[in-house]
């Protein structure tokens, strides 16, 4: 008998079929409904900060999750309570030794562990350039943070190391001492090392600074007690004389010289040039070029001379400079402009006096430059 035209027959549908299927259609779902965008908490947790003026600066983030979140913790410090005083040691008190690099010297290094001041109250800051050069001593000094940090002794350990990376190029391409030290390159390439040292300043001086330490890259020869021989003299800035030793051929021996011409007493001389100086003009100091007849430190010095001698300056050099943290915190920072016709840390000295902290420097008390082979 022939079909009604139009009726169709169904096929009974397999249970297992149904079941995937209704599997399948609660998955698309709940992917809908769902939140559209993920859940990166757990990933963020191992790079925020556990408290938020605590290095590394990620942002606090408020925990997700269930019940009532808490708040964000709240940091209080009371600066009255920092002491500064002329016996840092017996005090405790926290020092932050900050260093401008652009080449590793492993001397410098090797000095810095030499330090006799206890390693766990020193927080390092570097700043370093985005150059070849400037990526080489990233590196190498990297390599010695490492190998002091996580295998050296103890004793060896610092409380915290900082590096920085600057955030602008270079005036120069070249860390040669004779292209450094050409006159016609001294305003910009100072200007550049202010503002190095402002960032480096800035980014690491903490609540619980007592003195700032300023060590040049290229220093690597101190005395030991340094910090503390430099802090009795409880002056708001200090530095020690700047020699650099070499092989004198005329003499056949060792042999040192003067070597940082930045810390000075200023002279009638330079204060006649500086009133006919252009707004943006700077004086230089070592240049026969623009004699300023200003009383150098360098050559105050006296073999038979009393170590902690004291004379008042005008002009400061950052080879190796102590500075009291409120001398920072009233805001001398290093001019990377014409400051009163002067700039960077020559201008940081005057910028400070215009505060009322008087800098003082001991002729007698030497720090050492890397070795030069040849007069």
């Amino acid at each position: 008998m022939a079909r009604p035209m139009g009726s169709v027959r169904l096929k009974k549908t397999n249970p297992v079929t149904l079941a995937v299927g209704a599997a399948l259609c609660i998955f698309i779902i709940y992917f809908l409904i769902g939140s559209s965008a993920p859940d990166f908490s757990a990933s963020r947790k191992a790079t925020a900060a556990s408290h938020p003026l605590s290095p590394p600066t990620s942002p606090f983030r408020k925990p997700t999750g269930g019940g009532k979140p808490k708040p964000p913790p709240v940091a209080r410090y009371n600066l009255n309570n920092v002491t500064i005083t002329p016996n840092p040691l017996e005090n405790r008190e926290n020092i932050l030794l900050l260093t401008p690099m652009a080449r590793f010297y492993p001397e410098y290094w090797d000095n810095l562990l030499r330090l006799s001041y206890p390693h766990e109250l020193i927080t390092l800051g570097f700043i370093l350039p985005r150059t070849k050069e400037g990526n080489a001593a990233t590196t190498e000094l990297q390599k010695r943070i490492t190998k002091t940090q996580k295998y050296g002794p103890e004793k060896d350990r610092f409380k915290s190391i900082i590096i920085l990376r600057e955030d602008f190029e270079p005036p120069l391409t070249s860390q040669d001492e004779a292209e450094r030290h050409k006159m016609a390159n001294q305003k910009i390439r100072r200007a550049a090392m202010a503002r190095s040292r402002n960032s480096l300043l800035f980014s690491t001086l903490g609540p619980s600074t007592s003195w700032v330490l300023w060590l040049d890259a290229d220093v690597v020869e101190t005395p030991p007690d340094i910090i503390q021989d430099l802090a009795r003299h409880d002056k708001p800035i200090i530095v020690p004389n700047c020699f650099q030793r070499f092989w004198n051929d005329e003499k056949k021996e060792m042999d040192e010289r003067p070597y940082d011409f930045n810390n000075w007493q200023d002279s009638p001389t330079a204060l006649d040039l500086a009133k006919e100086m252009g707004p943006d003009d700077i004086l230089l100091e070592g240049y026969s070029e623009m004699a300023t007849f200003r009383a150098l430190m360098a050559y105050m010095h006296k073999e038979d001379g009393l170590l902690h001698e004291e004379v008042p300056l005008d002009g400061v050099g950052g080879a190796a400079l102590l500075v009291k943290a409120d001398v920072h915190r009233d805001g001398a920072m290093f001019p990377p402009f014409a400051f009163y016709h002067l700039i960077e840390t020559e201008g940081f000295a005057k910028m400070a006096k215009r505060l009322g902290w008087q800098p003082i420097g001991l002729p007698n008390y030497k720090v050492a430059y890397p070795l030069a082979l040849t007069i």
